[in-house]
């Protein structure tokens, strides 16, 4: 069933309604006109010319009034019909532009806006439509940007399980040949008590790379699964420190710490101790004997310098890819296994934390600044 548009609707109903009061009107001039002529005569003094009088006028108004009915009815029903016209435009003009534009703007034309400038009703409700179309496209580039994120986040993590299955793949593979070897007695290999515990500390190895690596893989969700603490951050950092002094000092390594004042923050104190102790393991890890590293604090930043060659601009970008390591350090006894720094990315940007790792000119060396 076709459906009446809104404007013709509109039009109609307002002619029969004017068209019903003009019937109306003139119905009950036709009735009581003559008859109020007479009642106003009969007051004066009765007489029979007098009534005479009142009977021909009677007559003489009702034939005018039927004499100019029709004139009068086609008056009636031309304005009546201009005035409907206008009316209905005025009304429904509006409404249409309003739907037109909802039209537009349930296709996201982010162009579509309601341009009605009454101040009645209808001009309150194009306003609230565009109030409410703002939000709506508002709403969708934020969803937008959360599937953009969500996606990125789900490649990196792919791409992460993908480098962790492959760089666990060749010790495992190194472990089970050296035991398929050492079984079957082949060569060297018939010496158990040499091979076992190379197997051993193999195992190890691969032990604490696969906890890193689960860890590695929980540090997206750093900022939503740690509470917020607040902490002294000069006297924490002094405590972490301390385990890598003494390690520094082991290989001749001088190391300097400058906590500087006491300062109150409020951290997930898990995660910010996680970013430290990574950094400071890899300063002292690659610092040579008779250099220093120096931890010092000055006002929100904290700044670990290690006396080193310092890496090519060129590569500092992937040192904090997973396993990356860099040619001057592939064996993993001396180079790590590439997930210290990776973790130090992900835990600053899930805790919102600036940092910079950059080449140093005085003293040569690499200087990593955390803001916090």
């Amino acid at each position: 069933m076709k459906r009446l548009k809104i404007f013709p609707k509109t039009f109609l109903y307002t002619f029969a309604v004017m068209l019903f009061i003009i019937a109306i009107a003139h119905f009950l001039i036709c009735q009581f006109a003559p008859q109020m002529i007479f009642s106003f005569n009969a007051a004066s003094p009765a007489g029979e010319e007098i009534e005479n009088y009142v009977q021909v006028s009677s007559s003489l108004v009702k034939a005018a009034i039927i004499k100019a009915l029709p004139v009068s009815l086609l008056c009636c029903v031309l304005i009546s019909f201009l005035c409907s016209l206008l009316f209905s435009r005025a009304i429904t003009v509006p409404l249409k532009h309003i739907s037109e534009t909802t039209g537009r703007m349930a296709r996201l034309d982010r162009s579509a806006r309601c341009h009605v400038s009454a101040r009645d009703e209808i001009g309150i409700l194009a306003s609230n439509i565009n109030g409410l179309y703002a939000d709506l496209l508002s709403s969708i580039e934020s969803l937008e940007e959360e599937k953009q994120k969500v996606s990125a986040a789900e490649r990196s993590q792919v791409d992460f399980l993908r480098a962790a299955s492959h760089e666990l793949k060749t010790p495992v593979t190194a472990l089970k040949a050296m035991l398929e070897n050492m079984i079957l007695g082949i060569g060297k290999y018939r010496d158990r008590d040499v091979f076992l515990p190379q197997c051993m500390e193999m195992a190890d190895r691969l032990s604490v790379m696969i906890k890193e690596v689960l860890d590695a893989s929980r540090t997206d969700f750093a900022g939503s699964g740690t509470e917020e603490e607040t902490f002294d951050v000069s006297e924490f950092i002094s405590g972490l420190c301390d385990p890598y002094s003494l390690i520094a000092k082991a290989k001749g390594i001088d190391f300097y710490v400058e906590a500087g004042e006491s300062r109150q923050i409020t951290l997930p104190k898990q995660a910010f101790g996680k970013i430290i102790s990574n950094v400071l393991s890899n300063a002292v890890a690659y610092t040579e004997p008779g250099k220093k590293v120096t931890v010092s604090i000055r006002g929100k930043e904290l700044r670990i310098l290690n006396e080193c060659v310092p890496v090519p601009a060129d590569i500092i970008k992937s040192l904090f890819e997973p396993f990356y390591r860099p040619d001057f350090s592939r064996s993993r006894e001396g180079g790590g296994n590439g997930l210290g720094l990776f973790i130090v990315d992900k835990l600053a940007k899930a805790l919102g934390l600036h940092y910079e790792f950059l080449p140093s000119r005085e003293p040569q060396g690499m200087v990593f600044t955390l803001s916090f």
